[in-house]
């Protein structure tokens, strides 16, 4: 074989790859593949990538409701924000009560 043929100083159809000769029955098996192959991710190793995730703070988070839930969201808001003065509360401490009995 000429030296042009050679690559990186080897000779070879393609620089010097070979089977291994002490061995010859294992010729063409994946040896000594140690945890390089990529498994199923389960359910907590699922979970910890969410939970410990890198989170940029400095980003606007932004929801958009459906109209039902904006429906819902306005009301919340609208009982949590209500002008509460001593005439509506007075009403709602002295109303009438009345009791149905059960026949």
């Amino acid at each position: 074989m000429a030296d042009s043929e050679k690559i990186n100083g080897v000779s070879g159809v393609f620089g010097g790859v070979e089977v291994e000769k002490t061995n010859p029955e294992n010729a063409g098996t994946i040896m000594n593949v140690g945890g390089n192959l990529p498994t199923k991710a389960g359910f907590w190793s699922k979970f910890k990538a969410f939970w410990l995730q890198e989170i940029d703070w400095n980003k606007e988070i932004k929801v958009e409701l459906t109209p039902y839930q904006q429906k819902v969201e306005d009301e919340i808001n609208e009982f949590l924000h209500q002008d509460i003065t001593w005439g509506k509360v007075h009403d709602f401490l002295f109303q009438e009560v009345s009791f149905k009995s059960k026949k």
